[in-house]
């Protein structure tokens, strides 16, 4: 049942979060804001995303997931239903990159985290996986009716909506989330013994920044941190972002392009799933490793294989990048979780900031790209050559060298790290 939930709540989050993009034309139209105004509060929104993750963590360990998930809900109610009163461009950098930014935030991977170190011993690869894919399968779901909405019925009508469903699940949240096993008289899936929670104390904003600095002293955090910056750099960032305008500078039309964007998200559900099946049986680090290798040589053969027509390469391109899109977040989950302990989704949500600060690099130095050359083709060189660094930055992890049942936090606060 918790595990429904959270795929509920992080299925509207990623709808959300997605939304402004598919606004910014009639935005435009009826404002006259430049594009560049309107993709500030995409970019506002996009950044925040990542780096409340990390406060949002630390906000459920001190209040708990039912109270953190439910404010958020409101804040994106909030920030989407205000934007029917706007007149100023100062407002909708506000509403939609401020408000939803920080609640869909709240909702982002480090939740995904939370719920799995409290509530799952055994399947938790699985249910990451899981859980991660209910963020693609959030935009399949969203962003082909906000179009279609904004289409026939301007842009309002599925501000609204996003408000209204937002509401709508807070009721689910507060009925059925529970912060801790031990709320219900149960264990987490897989333990044998109720474990009483640990309550944080302190400031919330000050433990994340604790943790951060804790953490940020080992190799690990460096090593899966800047792994995951190029995560986030080859996938949203690079593909997500410039896929669509590089297939049609090869004379591909926008909207097939647009639908191969899409079925890469689709696989992108069973590649997730099926890595976490596989986090839960396989060494983490050698899983990243293959697949930011994989990745890699991808995306090294990508320019080849753009033409004005979809040939059978590209729809092999298509399956094996979306299985791999974002394969990589439940290894890196457990790495954290393993080498971090309670403090893991914390350290993953630092982890997970990096990867949207690296998204936000990729979107604006691929443009950068193309107006200088012509062509994207170095941005995916580039990448294909940044994703196999990658492979050997996780390989590099050390192993565990304590006991993942030790306490992870010391009587000073501080998280107890492996290495």
């Amino acid at each position: 049942m918790i595990a429904a939930v959270a795929f509920v709540t992080l299925i509207g989050a990623a709808g959300f979060r997605s939304v402004p993009s598919v606004l910014i034309d009639p935005l435009h139209h009826e404002f006259g804001w430049s594009r560049a105004t309107i993709s500030a509060a995409v970019s506002i929104n996009l950044l925040l995303f990542g780096l409340i993750s990390p406060f949002a963590a630390a906000l459920m360990d001190r209040f708990g997931m039912r109270r953190v998930v439910s404010c958020a809900l409101v804040l994106v109610a909030a920030g989407s239903g205000f934007t029917v009163f706007m007149t100023e461009a100062w407002q909708l950098l506000l509403c939609w990159g401020f408000l939803v930014g920080v609640g869909t935030g709240s909702m982002s991977m480090a939740f995904v985290a939370t719920v799995t170190s409290r509530w799952f011993v055994a399947r938790r690869g699985l249910v990451s996986g899981v859980l991660t894919a209910a963020g693609a399968t959030g935009q399949l779901v969203f962003l082909p009716l906000v179009a279609s909405l904004a289409a026939a019925h301007g842009w309002r009508t599925p501000s609204i909506i996003v408000a209204l469903a937002a509401l709508a699940v807070v009721p689910l949240v507060i009925l059925w989330l529970r912060d801790h096993p031990s709320d219900v008289g149960t264990t987490a899936y897989g333990a044998t013994e109720v474990q009483a929670p640990a309550t944080a104390t302190g400031s919330s904003a000050g433990r994340a920044v604790r943790v951060l600095a804790d953490a940020a002293r080992t190799p690990t955090f460096w090593l899966l941190a800047g792994g995951f910056a190029i995560c986030g750099m080859s996938t949203n960032g690079l593909v997500g972002t410039h896929f669509v305008s590089a297939a049609h500078d090869h004379g591909m039309p926008h909207t097939t392009a647009a639908g191969l964007l899409a079925l890469i998200g689709i696989f992108d559900v069973a590649g997730t799933i099926f890595s976490g099946w596989l986090t839960d049986r396989v060494d983490a680090r050698l899983l990243l490793a293959g697949y930011y290798t994989l990745r890699g040589l991808s995306l090294l053969i990508l320019p080849s294989l753009f033409e004005p027509h979809v040939q059978p390469s590209m729809w092999v391109f298509v399956i094996f990048y979306g299985l791999d899109w974002i394969a990589t977040v439940p290894p890196t989950v457990a790495l954290c979780r393993d080498r971090f302990g309670m403090s893991g989704p914390i350290v993953f949500g630092w982890v997970f900031a990096s990867h949207q600060v690296g998204a936000a690099l990729a979107a604006v130095g691929a443009g950068g790209i193309r107006d200088a050359h012509g062509n994207y083709d170095l941005a995916w060189y580039l990448a294909g050559g940044l994703c196999l660094i990658a492979a050997l930055m996780s390989a590099s992890v050390p192993r565990q060298t304590l006991p993942s049942d030790l306490p992870s936090d010391l009587p000073s606060g501080r998280p107890r790290v492996a290495d």
